[in-house]
């Protein structure tokens, strides 16, 4: 998920009227006060609407942390779709999650927040695996049309749950370390899409017994 540039939460300002202004203006709430603590009035009042208003962008505050989410699946779709016919399914997979996982600097800092939040708060989880399975589709259409199977059937479902690991492992990793760039992280990650497992992990053995 791209993040954009939180806005200012002061008295006076312009309402927020997108959901990823609304959804920053959340996250900044509940870093700083907690998730479970953090009301919808709370959300609103921040960002200048009134509570029914704010049931137009997001159908609850467990949908805030995940911003426009159907507008990003949307990017991803046009990503995949744009890529070269003769490119390898792997190499192709690896460079539109790299795309889709790149954001400014700057926003770095939100970024973390929202994942931190995604990841590892436990009344989110329930409603994040939705998120995952639209997002793990658009995976699937993709390996399923240069396949020519369904998205349905078990090797593109499979490649969804494993590209879905891949970037999910390197967010995890990339939260434990602010000198880590998520980047080499999905690029580690892909390897496996390229040799398997067991190619995979002969080449870190041998890296790691290399003088």
């Amino acid at each position: 998920m791209v993040s954009r540039k939180k806005p200012s939460s002061r008295v006076g300002r312009r309402p927020s009227t997108t959901r990823g202004e609304i959804s920053d203006l959340g996250i900044e709430l509940f870093a700083k006060n907690g998730f479970d603590e953090t009301s919808v009035d709370e959300i609103a009042e921040a960002a200048g609407i009134a509570r029914r208003t704010f049931f137009r962008y997001f159908p609850s505050k467990n949908a805030v942390p995940w911003g426009d989410f159907d507008e990003q699946l949307g990017a991803l779709r046009t990503l995949l779709g744009q890529l070269p016919k003769d490119i390898s399914l792997a190499e192709g997979i690896r460079s539109a999650l790299l795309q889709f996982n790149t954001f400014p600097e700057d926003e770095k800092p939100v970024h973390r927040q929202r994942m931190a939040l995604i990841l590892h708060n436990p009344a989110l989880q329930g409603y994040s695996m939705l998120m995952y399975e639209g997002w793990r589709l658009v995976i699937a259409q993709y390996v399923a049309a240069r396949t020519d199977s369904d998205p349905n059937d078990h090797f593109p479902r499979t490649v969804g749950w494993m590209v879905l690991g891949v970037a999910m492992s390197a967010y995890e990793q990339w939260l434990t370390d602010e000198t880590l760039e998520l980047a080499d992280l999905l690029s580690q990650g892909t390897r496996a899409l390229y040799a398997g497992l067991d190619g995979h992990a002969s080449d870190t053995t041998a890296a790691k017994e290399s003088p």
